[in-house]
């Protein structure tokens, strides 16, 4: 069962890099009073910013198998295996198989949503909105403690042995972001880091990395000057040994965003959907899924309209708001990001000495 799914989601994700969204006013709901900024799939008429459960119950959905994925903002075979002590337990608490899918870009994970492939999902800070106005999906939760949310910061890494102590050391450096979707790792930086002294695209030209963990891994490396990245990535990478923290310094801090966003889509029978909230509320996270979340044991009520503020205005003030316009742009970057990574590694192993026979 699990690898039919992952052939069926993988060759929806692959088309979904490979083309822009289908407009789609035929699916539009005529009677709708309030759309907001979501696309014509979707209806608001109760002002929360997300789309509302279809109005005909007979559009709701309840699967018998829950796909849920999380954000790849590493590595995706990581995630799988730290979020398997959760799929187990939701599986147990909803009495439905569960099936991790370990998305490669966010566009994949976006249009896994949006055709009806994905139904729960961790959504990166950045892409949260895309997914909110172009998949209907319904953030509900994040992870946090007790005592409510922790988030994580935009930092910015240089070696520990470079001259660069300010941001505004680095013009005409080479700067890496992650993804132009990724909140910290790109959106945050064209508004942040202006006010510090450095302006993107004028006083550097951003390197696109692919990814927090890459950007990290690429400053210890020299290929990056300096990279902004997320607090909470490059700590779960320290923890790990994957990057040695004393070889890198940093040199500037954010204020505290919300972590990835957790959100079912708004289909869902409205039954199952209560069900999978009350699951993720009452569900503890095990010391190796604390280790690995940075302390963090539980998931922790959000809502898109309260939480997502300081997010949103972000990517406004970034010149990217969260429309069609900007995703197709997205996606088509993920796209060819894909493509090239994929024809590099057919390259190599191309040049790879064949196996000695036995």
């Amino acid at each position: 069962m699990t690898a039919v799914w992952t052939r069926r989601l993988t060759a929806a994700s692959i088309g979904a890099l490979a083309v822009a969204f289908i407009p789609s006013f035929a699916l539009a709901q005529d009677s709708c009073k309030h759309r907001g900024e979501l696309d014509t799939a979707y209806c608001d008429e109760n002002n929360d910013l997300v789309a509302d459960v279809p109005a005909d119950p007979k559009k709701w959905k309840d699967p018998s198998t829950l796909v849920f994925a999380y954000t790849p903002v590493e590595d995706p075979a990581v995630y799988a295996n730290a979020f398997r002590p959760f799929t187990e337990y939701l599986a147990k608490c909803t009495g439905k198989k569960v099936i991790y899918y370990p998305v490669q870009s966010n566009a994949a994970e976006i249009e896994a949503m949006r055709s009806g492939r994905l139904h729960v999902a961790g959504f990166s800070t950045g892409p949260t909105g895309f997914a909110v106005n172009l998949a209907g999906a319904v953030p509900f939760a994040t992870k946090g403690t007790a005592n409510g949310i922790q988030g994580y910061r935009l930092i910015s890494l240089v070696r520990a042995d470079s001259p660069y102590q300010k941001l505004s050391d680095l013009k005409g450096k080479r700067v890496a972001h992650t993804s132009p979707s990724s909140n910290s790792g790109n959106l945050a930086p064209l508004v942040l880091y202006p006010k510090e002294g450095l302006r993107p695209n004028e006083d550097y030209k951003p390197i696109m990395s692919g990814g927090h963990d890459k950007s990290a891994l690429g400053v210890v490396s020299g290929d990056y000057d300096m990279a902004g990245v997320a607090s909470d990535v490059y700590e779960r990478m320290v923890a790990r040994g994957t990057i040695d923290g004393s070889k890198i310094r940093i040199i500037f801090k954010s204020e505290i965003f919300p972590t990835s966003s957790f959100a079912y889509a708004h289909d869902l029978k409205p039954e199952l959907a209560k069900k999978i909230t009350t699951c993720f509320y009452d569900f503890r996270f095990p010391p190796e899924m604390q280790k690995e979340f940075n302390g963090d044991d539980r998931f922790v009520p959000i809502t898109y309209l309260k939480d997502w503020k300081v997010v949103r205005e972000i990517a406004e003030g970034s010149g990217t708001p969260y429309n069609k316009a900007a995703y197709d742009a997205e996606s088509a970057r993920e796209a060819a990001a894909l493509k090239k990574k994929q024809e590099e590694k057919a390259k190599q192993q191309s040049q790879s000495p064949a196996a000695p026979k036995q």
